[in-house]
């Protein structure tokens, strides 16, 4: 029971990375990004192929993040021209686009067939202590990154980003320009996703391209509506909230056992579902958020 309880902290980690760059995205700047999945599959590729060569684990990672970062720029460009709706629409083909490529390239990711062998974090330690040596250092990384985006926050970059969200013709009326700044969010965004997928990627150890569906994206939507947009503290809740739905109603199957296996993935995601309509419905600020916002 620890050992599925480290590995459950370890998921939650995770998601609550991904949330925070869409948090810094979408709350921060008003950018709606249906394509996180797409920078987290990045990160996971490229620390996974690049260990696989024997490159250092401490290299592949931040290699993991700038990787992310730099496909995350023509995204940002495309923010510059595009209303909401429609970059929405654009972020979500990029998203499935990358999958697509994953997929094909077999020469280089193997295809469907996944990647195996990935180098686990700690893999000369035993699997217990080497999974509670990962859930602490995700626990630095994780902090590190709310911190990081706290200074962010209260910076003149951080209070310029939430005018362009509030009202962007009035920044660029005062002689700023939006778009370096919605370019460097993306970028920052991307790259906090693209982490999250190389420790995705050693903690797994075994990668395919179908584990990085739009679903993981509105997943990570959620969480965030759930805790309150803008609000770290929300981004963790959230997530938090998210993966205890997602493996609570795994024991649903036990209380309604002639329920079939296929059925109940239907179940737990209407469960999901009714859980977060009823946030909107009496807390539409989220747990966190501000009344209003």
């Amino acid at each position: 029971m620890d050992a599925y309880l480290v590995s459950i902290g370890i998921v939650v980690l995770i998601y609550a990375l991904l949330a925070i760059g869409l948090n810094l995205q979408y709350g921060e700047t008003g950018l709606i990004n249906f394509g996180h999945v797409a920078f987290f599959a990045i990160g996971a590729y490229t620390s996974a192929l690049l260990s696989l060569k024997g490159i250092s684990l401490w290299l592949t990672f931040p290699a993991a993040a700038v990787v992310a970062g730099l496909a995350a720029i023509p995204l940002g460009m495309a923010a510059l021209r595009l209303r909401e709706d429609y970059l929405a629409i654009v972020t979500l083909g990029f998203s499935e686009t990358t999958r697509l490529v994953i997929q094909q390239e077999e020469w280089l990711t193997r295809g469907v067939q996944g990647l195996p062998g990935i180098p686990a974090l700690f893999a000369s330690a035993g699997t217990s202590m080497r999974n509670l040596l990962q859930l602490g250092l995700l626990v630095c990384v994780v902090a590190a990154a709310i911190v990081a985006v706290k200074l962010l926050q209260k910076s003149a970059f951080g209070r310029l980003l939430r005018a362009i969200r509030d009202n962007e013709p009035a920044v660029t009326a005062i002689g700023k320009d939006p778009a370096g700044y919605k370019i460097r969010v993306f970028m920052l965004g991307a790259a906090l996703a693209g982490i999250a997928g190389a420790f995705y990627a050693h903690f797994i150890t075994f990668i395919t391209p179908e584990q990085f569906i739009p679903l993981v994206t509105f997943y990570v939507w959620m969480s965030i509506i759930l805790g309150g947009v803008g609000s770290m503290r929300g981004a963790l809740f959230g997530t938090l909230v998210l993966v205890f739905f997602l493996e609570g109603s795994r024991f649903l199957r036990d209380l309604v056992p002639s329920i079939a296996e296929s059925q109940m993935a239907h179940i737990r995601l209407g469960v999901i579902g009714l859980a977060l309509i009823l946030c909107m419905i009496y807390r539409p600020q989220g747990f966190f958020g501000k009344r209003g916002s």
